[in-house]
């Protein structure tokens, strides 16, 4: 019963510390949903990038060579070219902006992966140190808790005030948040000495 409990607290911990920053970017995206954004796909993208996540991180488990974190780092150019386009869009109309399905869960999945450096720093090792029954309970109570942010984030912009603000100016926010997001993952994975900066 102990080792369970040491099995949960540890997943619980390690999801929580890898993820805590996709709360705010699932809450944006969540506040997009009058722009072209479903919430069925949202919650779809962020599944696929996170799959994708422990996907790479299971390759360590299984003892092959994982993608050196530098090569990952250049996916931060996708969330910065997303929001300099919303940037450049955002004056369109929103009700009538149609974005497609696939379009949606694409980009979801996207900066969810890219923001995932971190995830397979310390997914691996985790995943390495781990049995059989030990990472089928890891994996599980990741996913949980995956559904568990996705409301987190759903939520947050359902209440009044909040959903008020991010109506207003959340389309503005994502822009740079999007940006932000994929210099910060550029520089925190070295991909600009990759890059001979």
């Amino acid at each position: 019963m102990s080792s369970l409990v040491a099995i949960l607290t540890t997943a619980t911990l390690a999801f929580a510390a890898t993820n805590i920053d996709d709360i705010f970017v699932l809450t944006l995206f969540f506040s997009q949903t009058s722009r072209g954004f479903r919430v069925v796909h949202i919650v779809v993208g962020q599944y696929l990038g996170f799959s994708a996540l422990v996907a790479i991180s299971l390759v360590g488990f299984f003892g092959a060579r994982a993608f050196p974190r530098s090569w990952v780092g250049l996916l931060g150019v996708i969330p910065v070219l997303v929001g300099i386009r919303r940037w450049i869009r955002r004056h369109d109309a929103p009700v009538h902006v149609k974005v497609s399905a696939t379009a949606t869960t694409a980009t979801v999945a996207a900066v969810t992966f890219a923001n995932g450096g971190d995830n397979i720093g310390v997914y691996t090792p985790l995943f390495a140190s781990s049995g059989g029954t030990r990472l089928t309970i890891t994996l599980l109570i990741f996913y949980l808790l995956l559904a568990v942010w996705c409301f987190i984030g759903y939520a947050v912009t359902r209440h009044r005030a909040v959903a008020r603000v991010l109506a207003s100016y959340g389309h503005i926010v994502v822009s740079f948040v999007l940006v932000g997001l994929g210099i910060y993952i550029i520089v925190e994975s070295g991909t600009l000495r990759l890059l001979g900066f």
